[in-house]
């Protein structure tokens, strides 16, 4: 079934005018929280949908609005729907009882604790940001659980969202609403080290690039990222060896060391970023010459070679520009000097 819809935000004072659809049963929205909206009738342009469905659904005549983006909503076998994404700063009028719920009007920091589409999370997040006209796709399955989300036709990454226990708790979300929101994700580090006749091990530090979307140009773990949801931290830690350095590594290749939580706030070009993982560590042992490394050039800028104790040291003194955790750190101390 193929649908074609408006969806509208309309702003006042730092809030959004948010629908709370509680009235239909068979509304695939039940319960959700949205913007006011409704299919096209015959004919009709966006825009003419658009102010339609605002003034039945609000009693509002909008009088200033922008036209965001597209959203394709695919929901399991049975929908796929088109929609027109506008946001509104100017309307008049007095309003109206909705037929579909409740009317409400919520700060904007708040509607991500409303019940809302973890997609709608997305392009609530580019509309804050202020992202130029954009097109998004959002697949669910049938039970609500996110599959898949493509900007401007690239896929996105997606995180299953842990408990504290470290189990999955059924929510996958995107990356940039996982660092937005501080949800708890999986990560994968790995450190590369080899023996030598100083503190016993070198590690390899790589130093992040300069556009990374965190602790740019600062050095950090040999080789490390996050678990797609899905997948699992020992595949993720071999399949980040192979595309940040070139390393094509077995399962057996890589000492398990432990597990371990990690937490920081900072802001990155302006923006807010909670990070919150829980990282499988992991040991690489064999042989690597980094002059023969393949370095992915959006993620990794180069690589050295760094004394164990010397690296413990200038982490603890602030002397190196870094972002790695001392906690970890003492986790490999243990492993390694054990």
């Amino acid at each position: 079934m193929i649908r074609l819809s408006t969806l509208c935000y309309i702003e006042k004072d730092g809030k959004y005018l948010m629908l709370h659809r509680t009235v239909k049963k068979n509304d695939v929205n039940k319960d959700k929280w949205i913007g006011v909206g409704g299919h096209f009738e015959d004919s009709e342009s966006p825009e003419e949908c658009l102010l339609r469905e605002v003034w039945e659904e609000t009693g509002y005549t909008l009088t200033s609005w922008k036209y965001r983006g597209i959203v394709t909503f695919v929901y399991g076998d049975s929908v796929t729907e088109y929609m027109s994404l506008y946001t509104a700063d100017g309307f008049e009028g007095e309003p109206h009882p909705c037929d579909e719920g409740e009317l409400e009007w919520v700060e904007k920091e708040k509607v991500f604790d409303l019940n809302i589409w973890e997609g709608d999370k997305i392009f609530f997040r580019l509309m804050n940001e202020d992202h130029p006209f954009f097109s998004l796709k959002l697949v669910y399955d049938e039970t609500d659980t996110l599959l898949m989300a493509a900007l401007d036709g690239r896929a996105m990454e997606l995180f299953d969202i842990l408990n504290e226990d470290g189990s999955k708790s059924g929510i996958v979300t995107e990356r940039g609403v996982a660092h937005l929101e501080g949800s708890l994700h999986p990560t994968a580090h790995v450190w590369i080290i080899r023996k030598n006749e100083q503190s016993g091990y070198d590690l390899l530090l790589q130093k992040r690039s300069a556009c990374k979307d965190s602790n740019p140009g600062c050095y950090d773990v040999s080789s490390a990222g996050h678990v797609e949801a899905g997948d699992d931290y020992l595949p993720a830690a071999l399949r980040e060896l192979k595309e940040e350095l070139g390393i094509d590594a077995k399962g057996s290749d890589l000492r398990f060391a432990g597990m371990r939580y990690s937490a920081f706030e900072d802001e990155f070009y302006g923006k807010p970023f909670r990070d919150n993982e829980l990282s499988a560590v992991y040991l690489y042992e064999k042989q690597v010459d980094e002059r023969n490394l393949s370095l992915q050039e959006e993620e990794v800028e180069e690589v050295m070679w760094m004394d164990f104790e010397k690296c413990r040291e200038a982490v603890e003194k602030g002397t190196l520009k870094n972002c790695i955790y001392k906690d970890e750190l003492e986790l490999l101390r243990k492993e390694l000097f054990q």
